[in-house]
Formats: structure tokens, C-alpha cells, sequence
């Protein structure tokens, strides 16, 4: 899928530098080509000949190196990539990017490229979460610099939380989402997914057993084809994909309030099993036994209903919208009626019973609804799933 990429790989100095060395061999065995810069703090921890073995090509480490230079190096380093990818990008390298810095090839690099970069952060969790660091990670964004992880466990110092670099397979898959010339190329899709919790007092909700599995798989499939997703999940079992632009909520009214703000958008998928109802008004305090033995009673809400709201807006409303019906019986009828009810392009109806093993599982088995008529799709992955509905999106988006 990388056969004749060029990858300018940056390897900053932090413990996770040795992974880098593992990246370069999986980006080589997909076809790319690698030229490793590595920082004078990066030489602490992997050496020049290592990463030039792996890559079997230079590695790069001396700004004022004058053999290079007197070719203006840095500048053809730069530009001859076809996307920069800065792993482990360390606080101190995403604040000279940030600011503009550029005291050594690195940054002078990151300065001077006209192509994509890619950062996986590496960091103690308490430097990742400092606000000046989370300020830099928020001005990188906006220059549309782009990000994978970093991925929350154990560290190296002894601490747990975000802040582990992203495994090599995971950077591997974001590159391929960056560099990628799909069928879905410059298209924006908005992709909900997972549950929503309702809360029914500080700790307690109302939730269903959706993992977001299948949202996910969706948001990456359209990732992979080129797309720009934005991808809105509630509290997931399953980790956000690499490469998308992540909004996590908890509640309806959250989601809502994150899809509107996501539009306008080229195509929707509303996988997202939302709660219909909510809590009235949702106790501020614990919610105790009084020994009585009566149950509270709790007055609900309808929740907004955003696949509607958004099948049936007039000027923000997407070229293409799906819609999921999860349902237990009369899977195809109840699925179609919806469709009429919401006003959405296409519904993928499932069988959720619990016999079917669907909802948290890692299968489905979909039936697709449109104006034409059912479709039955067999019973695959959830992956699987998601490569065949994307395809089909893109053949409908054109």
C-alpha cells in the first residue's frame, strides 16, 4: 500500500525511540522508502548505524554537516518526502514546532517541509497533560499537523496514563490514512459512534452494551480511502481509530451539539446506539436507600433524536446519510418503516437478540435498507463490514 511512498522519519530522544527502528522495518515491508534524521538526544538511545541498517539508506543527524549542506540539505531532506513523520515526538520537539524554532536539522526540517507531518507524542503523562504542552499539541492541530496516540499504560518512569508512543502498526496505519489517494479523497465524513450514558445521578447512568466496535471500523475503513472523518463516540469499550479527528461526549444532548458543530459534511453515519431517553432531572447528589423499601421514582426525557434532525435539515444536511437500526424482531420491516420515519438515504438494519452475540461482539450480520429495496449481507468481521460499506459510499458519493 506504501510501494514508492517517501518517508522522512524524525526520531526524537525518549525511551520510545527504540520503536522507531521496529517502524522502519514495517514501513519498509509495505513498499516505503525511509531517510532517518535523529536528534542529538535521540542518539542517546538508538544509533546512526541502526536506523541507517533498517533503512539501508543515511541517517541524518548534523545540522552544519558540510557535505550536505553545501547542497542546502535540510532543504531537499524536507521537500523530497512525501509526508514527515516525527516519532517519538517529544514535548520539547512539539514546542519548537509549535513556536517556530529551528536550532538543529529536526526542527529546521519541520520547518522548511511542504509536505504532511505526522507526530506520535512521547512523554511522561504529566508533561503530556501540562497545559503548555496540551496549548503546543492545540496549535499544531489547527496548522494542521497531524497526530496518532499517544496511548495510555505503564511508562518507563513508573507512572500510568497517556503518554506512551503509539505502537509502530498504529503509526503504520496512520501514515497509510495520510498518504492514501482514495476514492474518498476531499471528502468530509461524520461518523458517530458508541453508546451514551444518560446520568441518573453523579454515579449513576442509564447506558446500553455497545462497544462502538463497529463505528470504529467504520471511521478507519472511510479513513483508509482517503476521507477526512470526524468521528463523535460516546464512552466506547473500544479505543478511538488513528488518523480521524476524535470529539469524545458522553450524553445525547453531547452528541448533538459535537455533529452540529461537525457540519457541513459530504456524508454521515450515524452508528451511535443513542439512548432515546434521559433523565428528567438528574439528581445532584447520590441517590440513597431511605429504608422504605420504595423505589425512587425517575421521570424521563426523549433525547433528541440527531439521525432525524439531521436527515431532515435543508441546507447542512449530507449528500449521503446512514443510519443504523438496531433491532430483535421484524428486523426488516422495522428497519425499513425507520428509514421512511427518519428521512435518512440509507439504514443498515441488524439483529441485535442476544442470542445473535451482535451487540459487543466482534461480528455482524446487516441487512442494508435504501430506496430500492433490502440487501442482505452475510454474516462477516466488523471490519469487514465497514470495508463494504465504505466502498459503497464512495461508488454512491462518486
Amino acid at each position: 500500500m506504501l510501494a514508492g511512498k517517501k518517508i522522512l522519519l524524525i526520531i526524537g530522544g525518549g525511551i520510545a525511540a527504540f520503536k522507531a527502528l521496529d517502524l522502519i522495518r514495517r514501513l519498509r515491508e509495505r513498499g516505503a522508502s525511509v531517510t532517518p534524521v535523529i536528534t542529538r538526544a535521540g542518539q542517546e538511545f538508538v544509533t546512526p548505524l541502526s536506523a541507517s541498517a533498517l533503512a539501508a539508506d543515511k541517517a541524518y543527524t548534523d545540522l552544519f554537516d558540510l557535505t550536505d549542506e553545501a547542497e542546502m540539505g535540510h532543504i531537499e531532506l524536507s521537500r523530497a518526502a512525501d509526508l514527515v513523520v516525527v516519532a517519538p515526538a517529544t514535548a520539547d520537539l512539539l514546542g519548537k514546532m509549535a513556536g517556530g524554532l529551528a536550532n538543529d536539522l529536526a526542527s529546521t526540517l519541520l520547518m522548511a517541509t511542504d509536505k504532511r507531518v505526522l507526530a506520535a507524542p512521547s512523554m511522561n503523562v504529566r508533561m503530556w497533560q501540562h497545559p503548555a504542552c496540551q496549548r503546543n499539541v492545540t496549535t499544531l492541530k489547527d496548522d494542521g499537523i497531524l497526530f496518532v496516540g499517544p496511548n495510555e499504560g505503564d511508562m518507563a518512569c513508573g507512572e500510568y496514563g497517556p503518554g506512551r508512543m503509539a505502537e509502530p502498526l498504529e503509526i503504520v496505519t496512520a501514515v497509510e490514512a495520510a498518504l492514501l489517494n482514495g476514492p474518498l479523497k476531499g471528502r468530509h465524513v461524520l461518523v458517530t459512534s458508541g453508546p451514551t450514558h444518560e446520568p441518573i445521578d453523579p454515579v449513576r447512568y442509564i447506558a446500553n452494551r455497545s462497544s462502538g466496535a463497529q463505528g470504529t471500523a467504520i471511521a478507519a475503513a472511510l479513513s483508509a480511502m482517503g476521507a477526512k472523518v470526524t468521528f463523535i463516540t460516546g464512552p466506547a469499550d473500544v479505543p478511538p481509530p488513528v488518523g480521524v479527528k476524535v470529539v469524545q461526549v458522553e450524553t445525547a444532548r453531547e452528541m448533538m451539539a459535537a455533529v452540529e458543530t461537525a457540519l457541513p459534511a459530504d456524508a454521515g453515519v450515524f452508528a451511535a446506539a443513542v439512548a432515546d431517553w434521559r433523565v428528567k432531572s438528574e439528581a445532584t447528589s447520590k441517590i440513597k436507600k431511605d429504608g422504605t423499601g420504595e423505589l425512587p421514582v425517575l421521570e424521563f426525557a426523549e433525547n433528541p433524536d440527531i439521525l432525524a434532525h439531521v436527515s431532515q435539515m435543508d441546507k447542512s444536511r449530507p449528500a449521503l446519510v446512514v443510519g443504523f437500526a438496531a433491532e430483535t424482531d421484524d428486523v426488516v420491516a422495522n428497519a425499513t418503516a425507520k428509514r421512511a420515519r427518519k428521512g435518512c438515504d440509507w439504514i443498515l438494519a441488524n439483529d441485535v437478540s442476544p442470542e445473535t452475540g451482535i451487540m459487543g461482539g466482534s461480528e455482524n450480520a446487516v441487512v442494508l435498507i435504501d430506496a430500492d429495496g433490502a440487501e442482505t449481507w452475510p454474516r462477516m468481521g466488523k471490519d469487514a463490514v465497514a470495508k463494504r460499506l465504505a466502498a459503497r459510499m464512495a461508488d454512491a458519493l462518486g
